[in-house]
This record gives structure tokens, C-alpha cells and sequence, in this order.
């Protein structure tokens, strides 16, 4: 757990890093920052905002391997109604978690480069576990998305997700979209309504051939990347006209893109071509390990934004992907164990690289990640 993944320019470069964002979101302007802002008061000085983070985190998995054991397959209708109380409670705990790191941080002077990046790179694993913990909620029943549909769905996230953080790689200012602090409130209030209900609840039919569980679907690509794109384009055309932004050129602008485009052109067609139909057989191991690569590209775009360096085109952990899909088309009775051991190779290689990271970031800093520094005893 000590591999330096950081090299020395990069920690050169978070020492002259000036955080920037813009959040102009009604939503969050008047409900949810006046609603954090009595939160953090409850939290005491001594807790550092890592903490606040790490643990809102923790709650989104805890939420994910719950539903996991419960519905592995997306495939039991008996689930019992606390299961999902519970999932909507942990979910929005780690939400508003998340909500106060930052406020918790300016209360206690401790801002710095390693909680924005401990921030946001533990939220680029959470935007992949929200979508397949809500894909609990349809299940595959006729009224709901079949599983190869909502990977689609999931992508739709990530790319959400992921433009965002590319448009501040050119801007230098990270605009937070209207959608999220929609999308996590609609997420909680989903899972204490089928508390209640049941999955029953989305069989309602609209039409003689439209159910409500469908239209979700088309809720999540209206809610995210279609009204998020654009925003993005036009912030993006604004900097380079008024020269606020990096003013990169067209091949290093995107440059970014290119491991996630690497990412999604191998993974939809081993999924969609899959000779043992993965997406239909073992869909949430397919979707939890495109999370963990998606996961660990962002964070290395986050990185290179951050540090003020240039970003890769490609990423390590894409090339066992490649090499299990070709297999697998090649000896497709080991393509299921295939799939298993990247979702676990995936998941251990994460978690490393972040761990080693946040080490290296400590080090450099001379703080450390989940205790408070009096200023007088760091460097």
C-alpha cells in the first residue's frame, strides 16, 4: 500500500491549486445548504471533514451491499420493506454527509487539496452504485427496463458525472449540475415509497402499453446528461471567449475523453455480444465492475485537474478488461469467472490507488486524513 502513484509535478502542482465551483441550483440555494448548514453545527470540532466524507461514503456502500444480498439478480419481488427503508435512510445520511465535509472544513480552518479530492473521487463510486441500487427498486419484471437497457441507463450517469469534471479540466471552475441534489432527493423518497408498497407500485400503467416503471427510464436521461450537455458546452465556449479558462486546444480539450470512450467501447459490445448473455445472467457484476474503472478514470481526471497536468489517455485498469472480453469470446465457458475476477481485481486496484493517494497527498501536506492537524505541527 505504498506505491506513489502521484509523481512529484503533480504534487508541485496541488500546492498552487485555488478551489473554484459555481452551485446556482434553486434547490440547493434554498433548501439544502440552509438545511446543512444547521447540520455541520451538530458535528464537533474535533471531526475531520475526511471523516464526514469517508463515512457518507461508507453508509452508499453499506446501502449497495444490502440490496446486493437481498437481490443479487435484480430478480426477487419479496424483498422485505425495511430492506429498502433502510437503503433510502443510508442513503441520504450519506448524502447529507456529504453535504457538510465542506462546511465542516471551513468551521474548522482545515480546507485543503486532499479533501477535495478525497470529496470528489469517492463521489465518482458513489454515482456508480446510486443507479444499480435504484435498479433494485424495478427489478426485470415486464413493467420495468430489462437489465441491458439500464446499463445504458448507468452510462447515462456516468457521463453526467464525468463531463462535469472535464468541463472544469478546461474552465478551472466546476459548475455542479441542477440535477444531482434532485436526483438524490427523488432517490431517498423512491426507496421509502417501496418501503411501502412494494415493486407493484411501478406496474401502474399510463397507457395500454406504457408502465410507470418505463418511464423512469426516460426520467433519468431528461433529468441528467440531455439538459446537463449542453450547460456544459456553452460554459466550456464562454471561457474560451473570455479567456477565463486553460484556452486548450482541440486535441489536448479532448484528451480526457479518451479512456472513458476506451472504457465504453469495449464493455457495450462484450456486454450486448456476450456469448453467455452477462447482462442477463449476472448483471450486477457487469455493472459493478464498469463502476470501478469508470470510478478510477475520474479520479485520475480529478487528479490531473487538480494538479494542473496533463491528462492520460488511457488507464491501467481498462487493459484486463480488453483481455477478459477477448476471452471470452474465445472460450466462453470461462467468461462468467471472468467477469467475477475483474469485478474483484477492479475493486482491489481502486481501493489502492486511492488508498496510496490519499497516503502520498497526507505526506506531502503533512496531515493526516482522518484527524484534525493543529496548524502549528504541519509542514
Amino acid at each position: 500500500m505504498n506505491h506513489k502513484y502521484l509523481e512529484p509535478e503533480m504534487l508541485q502542482g496541488f500546492d498552487n491549486y485555488k478551489y473554484s465551483a459555481i452551485d446556482n441550483s434553486p434547490l440547493s440555494t434554498y433548501v439544502m445548504h440552509p438545511f446543512w448548514n444547521r447540520v455541520v453545527l451538530l458535528c464537533p470540532r474535533w471531526m475531520a471533514p475526511n471523516l464526514l466524507t469517508f463515512l457518507g461514503f461508507l453508509l452508499t456502500a453499506t446501502a449497495t451491499i444490502l440490496l446486493s444480498y437481498y437481490d443479487w439478480n435484480f430478480s426477487n419481488d419479496s424483498i422485505p420493506g425495511w430492506v429498502f427503508l433502510a437503503a433510502g435512510i443510508l442513503i441520504f445520511i450519506g448524502y447529507t454527509l456529504d453535504g457538510i465535509d465542506g462546511k465542516q472544513a471551513r468551521n474548522t480552518g482545515t480546507s485543503s487539496p486532499l479533501g477535495e479530492l478525497f470529496d470528489h473521487g469517492l463521489d465518482s463510486w458513489t454515482a456508480a452504485l446510486i443507479p444499480i441500487c435504484l435498479y433494485t427498486v424495478f427489478g426485470r419484471a415486464e413493467y420495468s427496463v430489462p437489465p441491458y437497457r439500464y446499463y445504458f441507463v448507468i452510462w447515462n450517469v456516468f457521463l453526467t458525472f464525468y463531463i462535469t469534471h472535464w468541463e472544469k479540466y478546461i474552465t478551472g471552475t466546476l459548475f455542479l449540475p441542477w440535477g444531482y441534489d434532485l436526483s438524490m432527493l427523488t432517490t431517498t423518497t423512491v426507496f421509502t415509497v417501496m418501503a411501502f408498497t412494494g415493486r407493484e407500485f411501478w406496474a401502474l400503467q399510463l397507457t395500454d402499453t406504457l408502465y410507470l416503471g418505463r418511464v423512469i427510464e426516460m426520467f433519468f436521461y431528461l433529468s441528467s446528461m440531455l439538459p446537463t450537455l449542453p450547460v456544459c458546452i456553452l460554459n466550456i465556449r464562454k471561457s474560451y471567449i473570455e479567456k477565463t479558462g486553460k484556452n486548450l486546444e482541440l486535441k489536448e480539450a479532448i484528451r480526457p475523453l479518451a479512456p472513458l470512450a476506451t472504457l465504453a467501447f469495449v464493455t457495450i459490445p462484450w456486454a450486448t455480444l456476450s456469448k453467455t448473455d452477462l447482462l442477463e445472467n449476472h448483471p450486477r457484476a457487469f455493472y459493478l465492475m464498469t463502476g470501478n474503472v469508470f470510478s478510477n478514470i475520474t479520479c485520475r481526471l480529478v487528479v490531473s485537474q487538480m494538479s494542473g497536468t496533463r491528462c492520460r489517455t488511457t488507464n491501467g485498469l481498462i487493459a484486463p478488461v480488453i483481455g477478459a472480453a477477448i476471452l471470452s469470446f474465445c472460450f466462453p465457458m470461462f467468461e462468467v469467472p471472468l467477469l467475477y475476477g475483474l469485478l474483484i481485481l477492479t475493486t482491489w486496484a481502486h481501493a489502492h490507488y486511492g488508498i496510496c493517494v490519499v497516503d502520498q497527498m497526507c505526506d506531502h501536506l503533512g496531515i493526516r486524513a482522518f484527524k484534525i492537524t493543529p496548524r502549528e505541527k504541519m509542514k
